[in-house]
């Protein structure tokens, strides 16, 4: 059953983008109901190939980037720090043990970073300042996978169509969210960012970033990516999966990169 709603999802949420600009088109799969967002490269920046993304978020003017470290990829690291946008590299701030822990999604909050493991059902709390670890904190969901904040919770994804609210405080959960597609879960929520009202989430093994109203977990929008993962992939042939959204709100800019991709894109889009 998952398998087959899984490839269901992927069918209905697939968009082409072959033209130039790399906007969208409208496919004859996607609702009426649902809305093809068409977006436009404005700057591109290098990215380390090395790089797994699990985390994306730009935070005082910088941006800054997780990674996991799958073990048939050895020279993986689970880190997290700033990107230098000249090089791509990051300025690593804090490593895990890889033997011990495959690093997740990050978020910033309050002068906090809080950072998720994928199978361990723990995530760990740093200053912002010193980047010491200062706390962990246990969640009951199987996996973990994205973070975001829209302001008053921590918000997680953990790999399936539930989006779960984290009280900052506590850590305790407020609510879930159930993501829907056309009536029917949306699985595969992955790297979360949170955009003037709307969450944004990769979906894993697509080049889609879904949006969703957190009101009702309805997938109201779809950006395909697909044109940036082939020229990822042209540049760079061990390219993976799409992932990493992070918003600069200060300034309206909005970046997207993938799994080991050469290149960070800087994109635009209606939202």
């Amino acid at each position: 059953m998952y398998r087959l709603l899984k490839i269901i999802i992927l069918i209905g949420i697939s968009v082409g983008c072959t033209n130039n600009s790399h906007s969208t088109k409208k496919s004859n799969n996607i609702s009426d109901q649902i809305q093809s967002i068409s977006f436009k490269v404005i700057k591109t920046y290098p990215h380390d190939t090395e790089s797994f993304t699990e985390g994306f978020l730009f935070y005082n003017n910088q941006l800054f980037e997780s990674t996991g470290s799958p073990e048939e990829f050895p020279k993986t690291r689970s880190v997290f720090g700033i990107v230098d946008l000249n090089t791509g590299k990051i300025d690593i701030k804090v490593e895990l043990d890889r033997k011990s822990y495959f690093g997740e999604g990050i978020v910033i909050f309050d002068g906090k970073i809080y950072q998720l493991t994928y199978k361990n059902q723990i995530g760990f709390i740093y200053d912002l300042k010193s980047y010491k670890k200062i706390g962990s904190f246990k969640y009951s969901n199987k996996e973990g996978w994205g973070l975001t904040s829209d302001g008053k919770n921590i918000i997680m994804s953990d790999g399936t169509n539930i989006i779960t609210y984290l009280d900052p405080d506590s850590l305790k959960v407020i609510k879930t969210l159930n993501v829907t597609f056309n009536g029917s879960p949306a699985l595969d929520m992955n790297e979360l960012e949170f955009i003037d009202g709307y969450l944004y989430a990769n979906v894993w093994t697509t080049n889609n970033i879904a949006k969703i109203d957190p009101e009702t977990g309805i997938i109201v929008g779809i950006i395909d990516l697909s044109s940036l993962f082939y020229e990822a992939r042209k540049s760079y042939t061990m390219s993976e999966a799409t992932n990493g959204i992070a918003y600069d709100s200060s300034k309206d800019r909005i970046f997207v990169t993938g799994k080991f991709w050469p290149t960070i894109f800087q994109i635009k889009f209606p939202h």
